[in-house]
């Protein structure tokens, strides 16, 4: 988390999806919003799953717990 804060700036200007990381574990992600070409759209859709198949190996969550965790923390954002 710190070597994010950190490097933000040029991880960010990397527009690459992120894995952010406590002590070995996943606490979140970065992704960049896709652009509006249909092309880059669809290889940020790819990489944006690629992504979350690399965090869920990681963690060991499955899709439906990542899925279910993803909607209670959108029902969280909208109290």
């Amino acid at each position: 988390m710190s070597e994010f804060k950190d490097k933000a700036t040029t991880l960010i200007a990397e527009e690459k999806a992120l894995v952010i990381e406590e002590r070995g574990r996943a606490i979140g992600l970065y992704i960049p919003l896709a652009r509006k070409d249909g092309a880059k759209s669809r290889e940020e859709t790819e990489r944006l799953e690629r992504v979350i198949a690399d965090m869920l190996g990681h963690t060991g969550m499955t899709r439906e717990a990542f899925e279910a965790a993803r909607e209670e923390a959108g029902k969280a954002d909208s109290v």
